[in-house]
């Protein structure tokens, strides 16, 4: 049975979005062999990035003719779209983990991704083509690239690998709400939730920085998930006392 979410682009969206996704892959192709040749991080490195991007553009493209009511793709979901290009990059470097290139690559893919974060928010509102899908996307960009984050922070040897909860945290939230509907309701976003995300970008991404070693980065990584936990604990809250019909606002 097809997910309810799931609809490709009408005509009238389909060029832009096959357009974007085209663009997207193929600057990841050529950035993860620029890369590879540079930094000498192997030849699976361009493989793996250009497969993560493929796979999460190939959902992207499933879901926005669900939740984007427009003929364009729009400016802000490029920019979401450019934002995957660097988490795929970034998804790329579990092949060459140990590296220090590869650790600094990171964080600077992430440091350009976090600061791209909000412009395509204020680009959807500024061109009118603010949607559902595209709120979606960007959140999703946002989970893909902390649960890399996370792995890395594992596979980098900076910490153990309770810091995976950072990552899969989310989707367990999301797997939840298939077995308890009352999960599933729609939370509205808040100042708290956003900050946290940040946090979490902001956290991994220095605790995978080179100079950062353990236990100083084993301490960045846990005060990272401490707060996540304690950000979803509140949404759960929040969520079990509306299940009888109240308000998650």
């Amino acid at each position: 049975m097809t997910p309810r979410w799931w609809r490709p682009p009408d005509p009238p969206l389909r060029l832009g979005v096959a357009l974007a996704a085209a663009s997207g892959l193929a600057g990841t192709i050529l950035a993860g062999w620029l890369l590879t040749d540079r930094l000498g991080l192997g030849i699976a490195y361009p493989a793996v990035s250009a497969g993560v991007f493929t796979g999460a553009m190939a959902l992207a493209v499933g879901a926005v003719g669900a939740g984007h009511p427009f003929p364009r793709f729009g400016p802000a979901n490029l920019v979401t779209t450019l934002r995957l290009l660097l988490v795929a990059l970034t998804a790329g470097l579990v092949v060459a983990a140990g590296s220090g290139r590869a650790a600094w690559l990171a964080v600077a893919a992430t440091t350009l991704a976090a600061a791209l974060d909000g412009i395509d928010g204020w680009l959807a509102r500024r061109s009118g083509l603010s949607s559902e899908f595209g709120a979606r996307f960007d959140m999703e960009a946002d989970a893909l690239l902390i649960l890399i984050l996370a792995v890395l922070v594992w596979t980098f040897g900076k910490a153990g690998s309770w810091v995976l909860a950072c990552g899969f945290m989310r989707y367990g939230f999301v797997a939840a709400g298939t077995v308890m509907p009352w999960m599933a309701r729609p939370l509205t976003a808040t100042v708290r939730g956003k900050t946290v995300a940040v946090l979490q970008l902001v956290g991994l991404g220095a605790a995978l920085a080179p100079p950062v070693t353990p236990p100083a980065s084993t301490a960045v990584a846990a005060i990272a998930l401490a707060s996540l936990t304690w950000s979803f604990a509140v949404d759960v809250g929040r969520l079990w006392r509306a299940r009888d019909g109240g308000r998650t606002a």
